[in-house]
């Protein structure tokens, strides 16, 4: 694969992103949700902070300051896409992760001045934070990266 084909990946996880965001506004709305089962929900929530709603209530300012910052991860990641031997594909794919989902929630940022989430795992009075698609390409990424760089 060559390397304008990882950063089409990103391109398509992007949409899908932002595809599953929209389908959560147009058939959740703000504040209702859908339970799948006993530990699933579609929720529909407004996130102006980062991970775990951490900076949520700070005012306004992070709306610009986490868009910065994913401005800044993003090039940062694009140029080490760009460096990274092609024979180095688990690399490449935890870092398509990672980008993909930095866009994604930049995008919302920017567009609407917080992100959208709508994943909701809950269990016998455990919530776990509600979260999307591009906070799990986040993770994964993530994971996959710190597991690649232990088997050097």
């Amino acid at each position: 694969m060559k390397t304008k084909h990882y950063f089409l990946l990103v391109v398509l996880l992007v949409v899908l992103d932002q595809l599953t965001k929209l389908l959560a506004y147009e058939y959740l709305g703000i504040g209702n949700s859908i339970a799948i089962n006993e530990f699933l929900s579609l929720t529909f929530a407004h996130n102006y902070g980062v991970a775990f709603s951490f900076l949520a209530d700070s005012g306004g300012w992070q709306r610009y300051f986490l868009s910065s910052v994913s401005a800044l991860a993003s090039i940062v990641i694009s140029v080490w896409i760009l460096k990274t031997p092609l024979k180095h594909r688990f690399k490449l794919i935890s870092l398509v992760l990672i980008l993909s989902g930095a866009i994604g929630n930049m995008i919302d940022r920017i567009a609407n001045g917080f992100v959208v989430d709508f994943i909701d795992f809950h269990y016998s009075g455990f919530n776990y934070p509600i979260f999307n698609f591009a906070d799990v390409f986040i993770s994964i990424g993530v994971i996959l990266l710190i597991t690649v760089d232990l088997k050097k």
